[in-house]
């Protein structure tokens, strides 16, 4: 049942960013660790990171476009769910550096040495566990993302009020993660982590691994995703974001629809964030910015909204090019940016991936336009073809 799932959801598209993936995994690791450092074919430990952090963004993305591309949610909050997930995997490799920290203290990390903190906080227990902290990076960020939902649903808020209110949501949390009395790290946040499952984070094979763990999370989240939208759930799901109240009075429980929706996009962030966390190296209270979240919608808007490969394109185009105009025209990157969102709203309301449906669509306009002009060269109307515009 479960095989009949994921292969219900695998069209051309699907074919294609599964196949990409799938190549990522394999030639990444055989340029970066086989490949001679002196040969142009070999890639960086700073490559592969920078690769994996994009894929992060990535996964992050898609989860923004199951809930706005399919179920007419746009969240400008889930850089919430992701920094939550980011700081459950923070909170384990902190917990690994033992005495190994400036202060020595085996139990307390450095941060709660220096601010005079006697005993490890209730909250931060079991956290020594890889398998515990896997568990929070999906429970936290679902339990939030759930406890949101339900009560933003069925209180029936929509539209551009529930996206203020998943604004005003990571705002809070970006304030309460700022303080040093929460327990974590203030607006230091979490970093100087030393190893992952015994293995140090810093060496390539480690960085290798964390890369292609990356990419199969990611290929699990676009499978997961795409088996949802070609089911009867998708369907209901395209349903309420075109009509919400026509598919309420057919009888349909809309919000348990979309809290489930809400909640798996939840969770998929928050294993975005956890992927991030250890490749970055740093997590910390400015991830939960409003503007990040708003630079998510933008991947997605530029890629292409409704489609879950368009929101992967999205993140991994506008985060190069990031990258690059960051150090190229830094001051001028934040202006760009704003402005291809501008022209992607304006000019290409589909994405880049609805680019080439739009331009099929003008062709069969412009083939009527030809077969209206008569044998003798004049339109319908009588006069010539070459004054069509007089």
């Amino acid at each position: 049942m479960l095989t009949r799932f994921f292969l219900m959801g695998l069209d051309r598209k699907a074919g294609v960013v599964l196949v990409v993936l799938a190549l990522l995994a394999v030639l990444v690791p055989v340029m970066t660790l086989a490949v001679p450092e002196g040969s142009p074919w070999h890639l960086s430990i700073f490559t592969v990171s920078l690769l994996g952090k994009y894929l992060c963004f990535a996964l992050l993305a898609l989860a923004l476009d199951l809930v706005w591309g399919y179920v007419g949610i746009l969240s400008l909050g889930h850089a919430a769910f992701f920094t939550l997930g980011g700081y459950a995997m923070g909170m384990y490799l902190m917990r690994q550096i033992g005495p190994r920290g400036v202060y020595g203290n085996p139990i307390l990390p450095d941060f709660m040495v220096f601010l005079n903190w006697k005993e490890l906080p209730w909250y931060w227990l079991g956290f020594d566990h890889f398998w515990f902290a896997a568990v929070m990076v999906v429970v936290v960020p679902g339990a939030l993302a759930f406890a949101f939902g339900w009560f933003a649903f069925r209180s029936r808020v929509t539209g551009v009020y529930l996206s203020i209110i998943t604004q005003a949501l990571t705002f809070a949390l970006l304030l309460a993660f700022f303080r040093n009395d929460m327990g974590f790290g203030g607006n230091n946040g979490l970093t100087d982590f030393k190893e992952i499952l015994g293995a140090d984070v810093q060496a390539p094979g480690t960085r290798v691994g964390l890369f292609v763990a990356t990419v199969v999370a990611l290929a699990l989240g676009y499978m997961i995703s795409s088996g949802i939208i070609a089911s009867k759930l998708g369907k209901v799901l395209i349903a309420i974001r075109d009509t919400e109240s026509r598919v309420r009075f057919m009888g349909y429980n809309t919000e348990s629809y979309k809290l489930f929706a809400w909640t798996l996009s939840a969770c998929m962030a928050g294993v975005a964030g956890a992927l991030y966390v250890p490749q970055v190296g740093i997590i910390n209270p400015s991830e939960f910015a409003p503007a990040s979240s708003i630079e998510a919608v933008i991947w997605v808007a530029v890629g292409g909204r409704g489609t879950l490969a368009g929101a992967i394109l999205g993140a991994v185009l506008v985060n190069f090019g990031k990258s690059y105009f960051t150090g190229a025209l830094p001051e001028l990157w934040l202006f760009a940016l704003g402005g291809l969102f501008v022209l992607v709203t304006l000019f290409l309301p589909k994405g880049l991936l609805g680019l080439g449906a739009q331009l099929a669509a003008r062709l069969p306009r412009r083939k009527a336009a030809k077969d209206e002009t008569l044998p003798n060269g004049n339109l319908p109307g009588g006069k010539p073809a070459d004054q069509k515009g007089m």
